[in-house]
């Protein structure tokens, strides 16, 4: 915490809070509404936001052509993959499911630091990651046993944290001498662009005008989500050490988890809670810094 400025650390809790909170918000946006659409909607919405906080802060837009393979390398796996998979894995799973299995990314991300990038991994990580593995098989089986399960859902968003994690190891050693807001507008641009040629393709039949409580959805996305935590996440993964990311993602499954409960009723099974408590001690086991 010593490491944490006053400023750095309010953001991480506005982060935790809004992250956390729009789980079961993207839920009820994508019920009865098409998630590719309601996806890239909110994006368009964000950038203009975006942007003005750019002009606002006097940050360039330009990045170097030198840079330009290395920027969709990043937006490939922090971006493409993620709100990809993960808009269309929420319609078929419980918000607070989803996010359970979204945030294994910090486990995902240790293995791909160790087997990748030849970090160390100390031997509490591996109890970590055996407890986050035993808390997806739990989810997973629940799926499998339900007959209105859908593993294809859980599939979808184990496939989405692993390309996240590689995402944020990218970002945490990129060497683009640009702002991160800089690099966040235009990774946000070219998944709007993705988003809205995969809305155009998939989803064009089935369009309707959002109710008044989808539009509160999408603006809340867009300026909360893709104006502010986007940002701040990529500032976090790029500038901060592990310590400060753990704080934030420890606790945005288990906001997810009860408001999806509370406001959508969703309705929590023994697999739910336990799957909470494993995946927070395998995120606290590899992401808690060791004592000196």
């Amino acid at each position: 915490m010593h490491a944490l400025s006053r400023q750095q650390l309010t953001l991480l809790v506005l982060l935790t809070l809004v992250w956390g909170f729009n789980w079961p918000i993207m839920k009820f946006g994508v019920t009865g509404f098409p998630p590719l659409t309601f996806r890239t909607i909110c994006m368009w919405l964000g950038l203009p936001v975006l942007a003005a906080v750019l002009l606002w802060r006097r940050v360039p837009f330009q990045v170097d052509r030198a840079h330009w393979r290395e920027l969709a390398l990043l937006t490939v796996f922090n971006m493409f993959f993620w709100h990809t998979l993960a808009i269309l894995a929420i319609q078929t799973l419980s918000s607070g499911r989803a996010a359970i299995l979204g945030y294994t990314m910090p486990v995902f991300s240790a293995l791909v630091g160790a087997w990748w990038f030849g970090q160390r991994l100390p031997g509490r990580a591996w109890g970590g990651v055996a407890a986050a593995a035993l808390g997806v098989v739990l989810l997973l089986w629940h799926e499998i046993t339900s007959l209105s399960g859908k593993p294809l859902g859980v599939a979808m968003m184990l496939v989405a944290a692993a390309t996240w994690a590689v995402g944020t190891q990218l970002m945490r050693r990129t060497r683009i001498p640009h702002p991160t807001l800089a690099l966040s507008f235009w990774m946000t641009l070219f998944t709007a662009v993705w988003m809205t040629l995969l809305a155009v393709v998939f989803e064009r039949d089935v369009w309707v005008w959002p109710t008044p409580a989808i539009q509160a959805a999408m603006v809340y996305n867009a300026v909360g989500v893709f104006a502010f935590a986007q940002v701040v996440w990529l500032m976090m993964a790029r500038d901060l050490p592990p310590i400060a990311s753990t704080l934030s993602v420890m606790f945005i499954p288990v906001l997810g988890v009860f408001s999806g409960a509370w406001w959508l009723g969703e309705v929590l099974h023994w697999q739910d809670w336990a799957a909470v408590a494993l995946v927070m001690v395998a995120i606290a086991s590899v992401l808690w810094p060791a004592r000196r």
